[in-house]
């Protein structure tokens, strides 16, 4: 700062302490002031004094006269009314009449749902699914009045804020109930101040479905809705009620599932709680639950800038899994006709029905990923609805199932046991290299012994190529049967739900890892993977380091499924006990009548007779390790 702006800054400070102490009021005009305050206190005080006598005068006068009373209290209540009214205006403007009124519930119902709309806010209240059951036999609600919101905000000409679930709406229809291929539609109207200036809601429903189309109009707003708004907001809520056995399951699969336009389907992670904004147009927006969803779906697409949001109730409520919201920009062109098409979708999450309406929500079932979803939509999904058309019981229709599958793979479990069979013969010879070599670098004994399976014409990687091939099919029916809405409160044998866990005891408190029941097919399937384990053990006769390794996971692993699928779908766990049971039935069968052992050890004994094989990748990787370490082949020393 230099001289000049030094001085400026002390003159500019010194002109405002001169002005704050000429303009300071003097001692007898702070004492008149006060002297003014007091006798104003006074006068309130004074006429508070006043009402207060007059209103025990009335109430003296009308005691014995109930006319008096009376007329008072309609007095007093056009009184408050009127206040009200111009609190009201001041809000919603031309609104203003429909921000008065008494909530109505309008029922409207087809073969499969029953709809409950509100008339304060025109919204869809309540969803029933007329077809389905809590686990506790009660009516299944996908959501209620009291744990839902819909709300269409916009802007008015004043630059207000309209927020449709604070007015009322007036019906077009009262309640009414379809079947077969009837179709019926009710609006529900919000005037805005006369009747040809209105916005309008039209749900319309065929006799035979879960879709609602859903239509916003808005009839001559031009001069009602603010000139530059080209969209308005939705708000939709809901609380996902509980409805099955486990909420633990419920909570791991309720999430919001969303489908950007001419792209893929998305959704927030069931394990966390999130808000998450849509930076591109979408299709359709789900709020989906284990086994039903709520979705909300858009010809034209919800415009970028919508936001989706999935919040965990954990801990504060057992009623409600999770709060699942979405926040859609609806855009529009002509507030004097202006027409939003868009549709609900209220049912179950069955793949042909979700399938069916060609939008791609039935990829909120999780089937699996890349393959392993292939596999059950191209396969298991066609066979399971095949036998579903025989009217078979479920515990028949998953044994069958079982069946096909394994018979579908026999050829690859007879080839791996083929593969088994060889290791077999060639058992004693191995072990005579192990002996041999026994002292000698691990590197050398691997050598010698990939030697032997080569003149033998034996692969010992000819057995896992096959086991790989399974896994697809085994983790395709480990997502499948959770999934499997056909399944829900399906009952077979003592387990009353083949969608959920079978409880033949319950503890009366909690494990760790296990939990606070007893799950029969659980132990089944737990037994038969140990029988399998130890018979295949048996059959292949390994010794050494690797064989303690695969003892010790014999025993391991039905722990640890004991523990996993004591809470899970009790389909699948009798799903792998018939496929434990049966695979050792295929084996005991290709044992007896396919394979002949003496017949394969001759033919590796010829095999050994022929010129050998060019040499695998795997193979000559060996060598060249070998003879980095100075080893040589038992053939090339033969050769010096």
């Amino acid at each position: 700062m230099d001289r000049n702006q030094l001085i400026g800054a002390l003159l500019l400070g010194l002109m405002f302490v001169g002005y704050m102490y000429y303009t300071m009021p003097s001692e007898e005009e702070r004492i008149r002031h006060q002297q003014i305050r007091d006798s104003i206190a006074q006068i309130e005080s004074q006429k508070l004094l006043e009402a207060e006598q007059v209103t025990k005068e009335l109430e003296q006068k009308i005691n014995g006269d109930p006319a008096q009373a009376n007329a008072l209290a309609a007095s007093e209540k056009a009184i408050n009314d009127s206040i009200k009214a111009v609190q009201i205006a001041s809000q919603v403007g031309v609104f203003a009449g429909a921000a008065r009124g008494e909530e109505e519930f309008i029922t409207i119902e087809n073969e499969k749902i029953i709809l409950t709309l509100s008339t304060l806010g025109g919204r869809v209240a309540s969803v029933e699914l007329k077809d389905y059951q809590t686990h506790d036999s009660l009516p299944l609600m996908l959501f209620d009045k009291d744990s839902s919101d819909f709300v269409l905000n916009f802007y008015e000409s004043r630059n207000r804020l309209i927020e449709t679930n604070r007015l009322f709406f007036e019906p077009s229809k009262k309640s009414f109930a379809l079947e077969g291929e009837d179709v019926k539609a009710i609006s529900m109207r919000l005037f805005a101040g006369s009747k040809d200036q209105y916005l309008e809601y039209v749900y319309t429903l065929s006799g035979n479905s879960y879709v609602v189309d859903f239509d916003v109009n808005l009839v001559r707003l031009g001069n009602v809705v603010k000139s530059n708004q080209q969209s308005m907001v939705l708000d939709w809520g809901i609380h996902a009620p509980t409805k099955e056995k486990s909420i633990e399951n419920e909570r791991r699969t309720t999430t919001v599932f969303y489908k950007f336009k001419n792209d893929e389907v998305d959704y927030i992670s069931e394990t966390t709680s999130e808000r998450i904004n849509l930076v591109a147009k979408t299709d359709w927006i789900a709020f989906k639950q284990q086994y039903f969803s709520a979705c909300i779906i858009s010809e034209e697409g919800f415009a970028s800038g919508s936001q989706v949001e999935s919040k965990d109730m954990e801990g504060i409520t057992n009623d409600y899994t999770k709060y699942l919201a979405a926040s859609l920009e609806l855009p529009f062109s002509n507030a004097d006709a202006a027409s939003i098409h868009l549709k609900f979708y209220f049912g179950p999450n069955h793949y042909q029905t979700l399938s069916e309406l060609n939008i791609g929500l039935e990829e909120q079932i999780d089937l699996g990923w890349g393959l392993f979803g292939w596999v059950n939509e191209w396969m298991v999904i066609p066979v399971f609805n095949f036998l579903e058309g025989f009217d078979l019981g479920y515990g028949m229709i998953i044994f069958l199932l079982t069946l096909f599958i394994k018979l579908i793979l026999f050829p690859i479990t007879y080839k791996t046991y083929k593969s088994s069979a060889k290791m077999r013969v060639l058992k004693p010879e191995v072990d005579a290299l192990n002996e041999k070599f026994k002292d000698a670098e691990p590197m050398k004994k691997q050598q010698a012994t990939m030697t032997l399976y080569r003149q033998a014409g034996v692969n010992p990687m000819a057995g896992c190529v096959p086991m790989l091939i399974q896994m697809p099919i085994l983790y395709a029916m480990f997502r499948f049967f959770p999934a499997s809405i056909e399944l829900r409160q399906e009952g077979f044998l003592w387990a009353d739900d083949l969608s959920s866990y079978d409880s033949v005891y319950d503890l009366g408190f909690s494990i760790p890892f296990y939990g606070d029941h007893v799950s029969l097919f659980t132990l089944f399937m737990a037994a038969s993977t140990f029988l399998y384990s130890k018979y295949n053990m048996q059959m292949t006769m390994s010794s050494g380091p690797q064989a303690q390794q695969m003892k010790i996971m014999m025993y391991f692993m039905p722990v640890m499924l004991l523990g996993f699928f004591n809470s899970y779908s009790s389909g699948l766990s009798y799903y792998y006990f018939l496929a434990n049971i049966i695979s050792v039935i295929q084996q005991l069968v290709i044992k007896k009548w396919f394979i002949d052992e003496d017949a394969i050890h001759r033919k590796i004994e010829e095999n050994k007779k022929k010129p050998p094989k060019k040499k695998s990748k795997f193979q000559n990787r060996l060598e060249d390790m070998a003879k980095q370490r100075g080893y040589q082949s038992p053939k090339a020393k033969k050769k010096r």
